[in-house]
């Protein structure tokens, strides 16, 4: 099923295949998304990669948790449900 990351602080130039490259280091990487903003196109600064299982996603956040990405330190955690 796959296991969804926050993925926090990150700069506006990352992109969903910057995130794919780095996170899969950590294990497969089913997908990845930089939130935009509708209006400009441009990034809000966090996103989402959905790890193919949880040792990946458990990987993942003690790699990025903290570390430098594009010139920023990321915020990475499990993300939470969407609530309505």
């Amino acid at each position: 099923m796959g296991k969804d990351l926050y993925v926090g602080n990150l700069s506006y130039s990352t992109t969903q295949d910057t995130l794919t490259e780095a996170f899969s280091q950590a294990g497969q990487v089913v997908s990845a998304k930089v939130v935009t903003d509708k209006m400009s196109g441009r990034s809000k600064g966090f996103g989402f990669v959905t790890m193919q299982d949880d040792a990946g996603a458990a990987k993942a956040i003690e790699m990025f948790d903290g570390q430098e990405l594009d010139g920023r330190k990321l915020k990475v955690n499990e993300a939470r449900p969407l609530t309505k």
